[in-house]
């Protein structure tokens, strides 16, 4: 089994949506993932996601509601195969923090979709929210695509 952390900055945008929208196409591709999420951040430890990507995720079908927020820690280098950050800047930050002999592979989500960063919505409009979980569906697919691909 593949183990993925999905990374934002407060874990409650960007990184629970990815992990919602990978564990609904991880599962009906039949691809056995062992997925999570956390923010580099540790201001919303514990909460819900933001209540705009509960409701835009929600009118896709994405239910969001159970997650809560948690940070990353050095474990999480060992814990998981895949760490994959939103942004170049969620990015700076695992390299930061990723012990010298980490086992996880660092890699931006988008570089199994368009590349590029996945914005953070938190300070937009609605608009936004949408964007990103476009986005975030896009890289998705592409990243159980090359997990299949890998396994076969």
């Amino acid at each position: 089994m593949t183990r993925v952390l999905l990374v934002c900055l407060g874990n409650i945008c960007r990184s629970p949506a990815a992990e919602a929208i990978l564990r609904d196409k991880s599962e009906k591709a039949g691809i056995d993932l062992e997925i999570d999420s956390a923010g580099t951040g540790r201001w919303h430890v514990g909460k819900p996601p933001d209540a705009r990507m509960i409701k835009a995720a929600g009118k896709r079908g994405y239910d969001l509601k159970t997650l809560r927020g948690r940070q990353v820690d050095t474990g999480d280098f060992y814990t998981f195969d895949l760490i994959l950050p939103m942004d170049t800047s969620n990015m700076a930050d695992l390299e930061d923090l990723a012990p010298p002999d980490a086992t996880a592979k660092l890699r931006p989500f988008l570089s199994y979709g368009v590349g590029g960063d996945v914005p953070d919505p938190y300070h937009g409009g609605p608009s936004g929210f949408e964007t990103v979980l476009d986005m975030i569906e896009h890289a998705s697919d592409g990243l159980v695509k090359a997990l299949a691909s890998r396994r076969a």
